[in-house]
C-alpha cells in the first residue's frame, strides 16, 4: 500500500535537533507539573492531531514503543504518518501501548484501561497524550505534589466531566499509574502520576 503525501510530509525539519528540543521541554514539564510549554519546531501532523501532540509523538515514539490511537485518529492518516516518521507500530491493545494519543474529547472511564506499570517497573506504564480545547479558560484546578512549591493553578478547558475521579483513581495506584500530557495546538502541560489535583472552591 502506497503512503499518502500527508503521511510522508510534515515531520521535523531537523529531526535530531528538533526532537532534542521537544524532549527537554517534556522533561521540564514533567519536573514542574502544570507548567505550560510551547512547541517551537514546526510540524504538520495529519488532522485531527494537533501540533504539540504530533511533535511529542515524533519525539517519544520509535520502533520499540507500541502506540494506541483513539478511533478518530486511527481512521485518519496519523497511523501512516507516525509509522513513516518514527517506525512505531500501532496497537489496539491499551495495555500493550507505551504511548496513547486521543483527540478532543475522548472520555475515558479509567486510566486503568492502559498499562499502569508494575511495583517493580512502574516506568512501564502508558503515557497518554490528550488533546483538549485549551490549556486556559476552564475551571481552575489546584495542583500539589513533587515539583510544585505549595500550590500551582491550571485551568484547562475541555476536560471530561469525570476527569477528577479518573485522575484520583490513577494516582491512588502510586508508584504505578499512567502519566498524562494535555495538549492544545502548539501548547502542552504534563501531569505525572504523582500530582494531586483538586477542584477549587467557587
Amino acid at each position: 500500500m502506497s503512503l499518502s503525501n500527508e503521511a510522508l510530509t510534515g515531520g521535523f525539519a531537523e529531526p535530531v535537533y528538533n526532537a532534542q528540543s521537544v524532549f527537554k521541554m517534556l522533561m521540564d514539564a514533567m519536573a514542574r507539573p502544570g507548567t505550560i510549554q510551547t512547541v517551537a519546531p514546526e510540524v504538520v501532523p495529519p488532522a485531527p492531531l494537533g501540533l504539540a501532540a504530533g511533535a511529542i509523538a515524533l519525539t517519544l515514539c520509535d520502533h520499540d514503543t507500541p502506540v494506541w490511537l483513539s478511533a478518530t485518529l486511527g481512521k485518519s492518516a496519523v497511523p501512516a504518518w507516525l509509522g513513516f516518521h518514527t517506525g512505531a507500530a500501532m496497537t489496539d491493545d491499551k495495555l500493550e501501548a507505551r504511548f496513547a494519543l486521543a483527540e478532543t474529547v475522548v472520555t475515558l472511564s479509567s486510566l486503568g484501561q492502559f498499562s499502569v506499570g508494575t511495583q517493580e517497573y512502574p516506568d512501564r506504564s502508558t503515557t497518554l497524550i490528550q488533546e483538549i480545547e485549551s490549556l486556559e479558560g476552564g475551571a481552575e484546578l489546584a495542583l500539589s505534589g513533587p515539583g510544585i512549591r505549595d500550590i500551582s493553578m491550571i485551568a484547562p478547558k475541555g476536560l471530561p466531566e469525570n476527569f477528577l475521579r479518573v485522575w484520583n483513581e490513577n494516582r491512588a495506584q502510586f508508584p504505578r499509574g499512567a502519566d498524562l500530557v494535555l495538549t492544545a495546538g502548539r501548547h502542552f502541560l504534563c501531569l505525572p502520576r504523582t500530582t494531586k489535583i483538586t477542584a477549587t472552591e467557587m
